[in-house]
């Protein structure tokens, strides 16, 4: 499997050469954001408004009043909780084409509390206007600019960094409201986001390998959320739905689901992964998704609950799951 070093950087600088009216704004955080290589390229561009977001979201408001595309490079807490108020009524409630990219989403970083989003999807659907997106890999980091400048209204993203895998063939264009179709069947059905992903992969991978029909969905547009085809796989499914998340189950892709299955009338038996309720603390990514249940083997114990016996799946079994970049569905079949 491919590793790509620092994706956003270089495509954001190749992206924004030809779009004059696309600004990016960043908070005291430009390299860690990945925005240094267009302040270097485009410093005429390029707005540094030190540790203030709240006035970086007026600012960037007032730079969409006057026809600019305005990217707003921080943190993601530094999105969605500290300056909410702003993001809702300067940003949200006029319908102003912001795009609000947010780095270290969820458990991404050992920063503990103070830099964890892991409720920020769910303040962000709250929001009327606003659309909500997160990649999952290199190759949708590298498409999310794209998505996010079509849409007219604000967006928020998801944002990876650093050494980030690529998961998904380019030649298949991440597309608004549709879901990324990685496996099928019908016994259970998995819907997996962001780093999520590449741990579903490997349980759906074992998973089949034991004998079971399992569907998997990645999931990069969480609002709007109304996907024909995670209808048709959710209505599929015979022994349950498993939502695997790197937030909270409380607002996240989980409430998404319940909410769709309830307004459909879907019936399926619902498994939500992901941190229940508490605060992750400081440690690193693979500690904390394994410690929180955010992992490969927390959907194998999901699994076996809903098929009602264990499966005899270990650890061994999930790290000969081999993960090439997913170009058909059944390429995730792979051991």
């Amino acid at each position: 499997m491919e590793i790509v070093q620092r994706p956003h950087r270089d495509n954001l600088v190749r992206w924004a050469e030809q779009r004059p009216e696309v600004l990016v704004l960043s908070a005291d955080l430009t390299s860690s954001c990945e925005a240094d290589g267009f302040r270097d390229v485009y410093p005429e561009r390029f707005f540094s408004m030190g540790m203030a977001e709240q006035n970086m979201m007026g600012f960037a408001a007032g730079l969409a009043r006057e026809g600019f595309f305005p990217y707003v490079h921080t943190f993601a807490v530094f999105v969605s909780r500290r300056p909410f108020d702003q993001v809702a009524m300067s940003i949200a409630y006029p319908n102003l084409p912001v795009r609000l990219i947010g780095f270290l989403p969820g458990i991404t970083t050992p920063g503990g509390v103070t830099h964890q989003a892991v409720d920020d999807i769910g303040l962000m659907r709250l929001l009327p206007n606003m659309t909500v997106l997160e990649c999952g890999d290199a190759t949708e980091v590298e498409q999310v600019l794209d998505l996010a400048q079509a849409v007219p209204g604000p967006v928020y993203v998801r944002m990876l960094r650093g050494e980030v895998p690529r998961l998904f063939d380019p030649a298949e264009p991440m597309v608004l409201g549709r879901a990324r179709l990685l496996g099928e069947g019908e016994d259970l059905i998995v819907l997996s986001s962001g780093i999520c992903t590449e741990e579903a992969l490997r349980a759906t991978g074992a998973l089949r390998a034991h004998g079971l029909s399992v569907g998997h969905l990645h999931v990069s547009t969480l609002k709007p959320f109304d996907d024909p085809r995670v209808r048709a796989a959710l209505a599929s499914a015979r022994l349950g739905v498993i939502t695997l998340e790197n937030h909270s189950i409380v607002g996240g892709l989980g409430s998404a689901v319940a909410e769709l299955m309830a307004e459909r009338g879907i019936g399926a038996r619902l498994i939500r992964l992901g941190l229940r309720d508490t605060y992750a603390h400081g440690a690193s990514r693979q500690y904390l998704m394994r410690e929180y249940g955010l992992d490969a083997m927390a959907l194998v114990r999901a699994a076996e609950r809903l098929v009602g016996e264990p499966l005899g799946i270990d650890e061994d079994a999930l790290a000969a799951v081999r993960l090439e970049t997913m170009g058909r569905a059944e390429r995730t079949e792979d051991l």
